[in-house]
């Protein structure tokens, strides 16, 4: 079943050709519907601390659930696979929501290779905050020069990135303190590293929860 009433624009994502430079990668802007923004953006979670949550960890109100459960649903995952020429069939999901941006992130790197596609979603409002590009993050050509990047991408209005992960693959973003809502989904592998990853953003969120309520 297709999620015409979701708040995520998939005719948008289909039409959005997948980009070569520096990578194989789509980005999306607005694709978070703008009259269906506000809403989602109301019911995310206070979010104090630095750290990825699974989103099945925090309070969602029913807008950002949605975003989720179209994230999540079958109709993304055929897009990704279709963009990308990749059989998702069977490739787990972990989903986290980031609300913190501390001194440490940022840094270029690539992601671990027990995930597959990674997916961002960005969900702040397009302010002053973002002008001086910090906190924009920017897919790279190389492993050391944060100023040598093909793409910058400010975390803004519902902008989705979408890229399958490889050895190249290197991003990361000027330094960066406070607020900065960003889901991230990975695809993930079957391996055992994948399962160990999805096991301890679960068991870190219940030791952080465990640990405010002391």
């Amino acid at each position: 079943m297709l999620a015409h009433n979701s708040p995520l624009d998939f005719e948008k994502f289909r039409a959005t050709p997948v980009d070569s430079a520096p990578f194989a990668h789509v980005l999306v802007p607005q694709f978070i519907k703008p009259a269906a923004l506000r809403e989602v953006v109301a019911a995310l979670p206070a979010m104090k601390g630095r750290g990825s949550f699974p989103t099945g960890a925090v309070r969602l109100g029913p807008a950002a659930k949605a975003l989720v459960d179209g994230l999540e649903g079958p109709e993304f995952r055929e897009i990704v696979a279709q963009k990308f020429g990749l059989d998702l069939a069977a490739a787990p999901v972990m989903t986290t929501l980031r609300g913190q941006t501390g001194a440490k992130d940022g840094q270029i790197h690539t992601d671990s290779s027990a995930k597959r596609v990674t997916i961002l979603l960005y969900l702040n409002p397009c302010s002053g905050d973002w002008a001086d590009q910090k906190g924009c993050l920017r897919l790279l050509r190389s492993a050391t020069d944060l100023e040598d990047y093909a793409v910058e991408v400010p975390p803004v209005d519902g902008a989705l990135l979408v890229f399958p992960n490889g050895p190249t693959t290197w991003h990361g973003h000027k330094q960066f303190i406070g607020q900065r809502y960003a889901i991230q989904m990975n695809y993930m592998t079957t391996s055992t590293k994948a399962k160990a990853e999805m096991r301890r953003h679960h068991l870190s969120a219940f030791v952080k929860r465990i640990t405010r309520a002391a």
